[in-house]
């Protein structure tokens, strides 16, 4: 399984994360990145520029797998009815 860092770029400064996360691909890195998001939000919220950071996540290779916005992830995603109207 590959290995995935959740980097977090705010403004010009990037805050490398040294370890990652063995996932099973990029849904589940998807998930951890908001989970994690939300968790920052939680503790550190108030703090000026952080809902202008973007998890940046790359993987073993360096390559950015995606990037997610943290205003993104206060927001649920919108659930299909199942019917149409």
């Amino acid at each position: 399984m590959p290995r995935y860092f959740f980097n977090t770029r705010i403004g010009n400064e990037l805050i490398l994360d040294p370890e990652g996360e063995v996932l099973h691909d990029p849904d589940h890195a998807w998930q951890v990145a908001r989970t994690t998001i939300r968790e920052i939000l939680k503790t550190d919220g108030e703090q000026l520029g952080v809902l202008n950071a973007v998890l940046e996540v790359t993987d073993d290779a360096g390559e950015i797998v995606l990037e997610f916005p943290f205003t993104e992830a206060i927001l649920d995603p919108i659930k299909q009815s199942s019917t149409r109207h």
